[in-house]
């Protein structure tokens, strides 16, 4: 890197800590926003050894203001990425568009979210909110396949502390991440950035990779990391419906999505339904490999309107996704969750189960109620004799062996065997070709 005057100094110095060793090449750096300093710096350089543009504001040189001339070299760096088939990362921190009176700062944010949308799904989009992301560029930065976010930072269409707040982006499932600061935020955007494939067109990455040697136990925590190669999982929107569970990570050396219903958590909310849902999107959008382990109670009263709206979203995002997709029982699969999730509907490559798992319509208390009222009569401790019918469901009806004698998955398999298990599952599914049937888009609920 090469600073020839002494502007947008932050900028340089956040792009300083995005590329490899520091160094970076400038794009239209003597372009001027009425006869002032744009405000942002445009680059391209090397993240992990892999090509990237890249665009910082920085809010100490005309408090960012986004004009025409700002907007210019911001579209001109999406249109590179599409001609090169490059990840783009923008890093915002801008007060707002300079304000004349004029349409003029919204043609500038329109050319921009534009070129945004255009690159949508051809190439890994990343956002880092490293301090005031407003107006109109919220919405461009949250065009991006992930947001990250300092802890101090704000996102927000209309101005209003609480609701731009990190924790609550977090919470809403906007931010990807929350980090401490620039250098920890950026640091997770080169992790990403190096799991990701570069483009829609291209594999996904493949790396050198240790076994963790942690074996598959009850919990989610111990799951993932059975499966996972060692120190490989990023996990993605920790905080943003919890009864489910979302991250990157690399399995046998090669990318793949971890998607997952938390047994530990409640049952699943439209939240849940919708974390997945984008999750399983995004993967999609760049054929990186989804891995999904089912274990839950099923649905929560969703209401009428919501989850109606959020399963169905769910279910789509699923059944749509032509990447590889492998489900894994290793517990409970109650009602629809099995059905969006690890069913034939969801067209899932491979569905597996656990030789003590549960797959059925209903849980299976409310399946005795339903099935075998008449056992319950006469019982003189009703409660008990409930339980006992309901693990006796689950033993046969239920099971894991009835499932797999029915068709509806396709082996079971031990616990300890899950890692050897998908690891040759997903290397014979690398070459998956799937074509869909010629429309635009579907036009289901989202």
């Amino acid at each position: 890197m090469q600073i020839e005057n002494d502007t947008n100094i932050q900028a340089k110095e956040r792009l300083s800590l995005l590329f490899d060793d520091g160094v970076y090449s400038e794009i239209n750096s003597r372009a001027k926003e009425k006869n002032a300093p744009t405000g942002v710096v445009t680059a391209y350089g090397y993240v992990n050894g892999n090509a990237v543009y890249a665009f910082s504001q920085d809010k100490s040189v005309n408090s960012g203001a986004v004009g025409l001339a700002q907007a210019e070299k911001i579209t001109k760096l999406y249109e590179l990425a599409a001609k090169t088939g490059t990840p783009v990362v923008g890093i915002h921190d801008s007060n707002g568009a300079y304000v004349d009176g004029s349409a003029e700062s919204l043609a500038a944010y329109g050319k921009m979210l534009n070129a945004a949308s255009v690159i949508s799904g051809v190439v890994p989009q990343i956002s880092v909110i490293a301090g005031t992301c407003a107006g109109s560029a919220a919405m461009i930065a949250c065009s991006a396949d992930f947001v990250i976010m300092t802890k101090e930072s704000e996102l927000f269409m209309a101005p209003n502390t609480a609701a731009g707040s990190a924790e609550s982006a977090s919470e809403s499932g906007i931010a990807s991440a929350v980090c401490d600061d620039d250098k920890a935020a950026i640091e997770k955007a080169r992790e990403l950035i190096n799991l990701l494939p570069v483009n829609n067109l291209s594999p996904v990455p493949m790396f050198e990779f240790a076994e963790s040697g942690a074996a598959a136990g009850n919990t989610l925590d111990s799951i993932v990391a059975a499966i996972a190669d060692a120190d490989s999982v990023v996990e993605l929107s920790a905080g943003f419906g919890t009864a489910a569970y979302t991250a990157l990570a690399t399995i046998g050396g090669a990318t793949a999505g971890i998607a997952a219903t938390n047994k530990s958590a409640e049952k699943m909310t439209a939240d849940d339904c919708m974390k997945l849902a984008r999750f399983i999107r995004t993967c999609d959008a760049f054929s990186i490999p989804v891995v999904t382990v089912v274990d839950t109670e099923g649905l929560a009263d969703l209401g009428a309107a919501d989850g109606i709206k959020a399963v169905t979203t769910l279910a789509n995002s699923y059944a749509e996704a032509t990447t590889a997709k492998i489900a894994v029982v290793t517990g409970k699969a109650i009602g629809p969750v099995f059905i969006a999730l690890a069913g034939n509907s969801s067209n899932s490559d491979f569905t597996y189960a656990w030789e003590n798992a549960v797959i059925a319509p209903f849980a299976p208390v409310t399946a005795v109620e339903f099935m075998w009222h008449d056992k319950l009569e006469g019982a003189d401790d009703l409660t008990a004799k409930r339980n006992e019918l309901a693990a006796e469901y689950e033993k046969t009806t239920a099971s894991a062996l009835a499932a797999a004698e029915n068709g509806f998955i396709d082996e079971i398999i031990n616990s300890a065997d899950t890692r050897a298990v998908l690891t040759s599952a997903l290397d014979i599914l690398s070459g998956k070709r799937s074509q869909k049937l010629p429309k635009k888009h579907n036009n289901i609920l989202f």
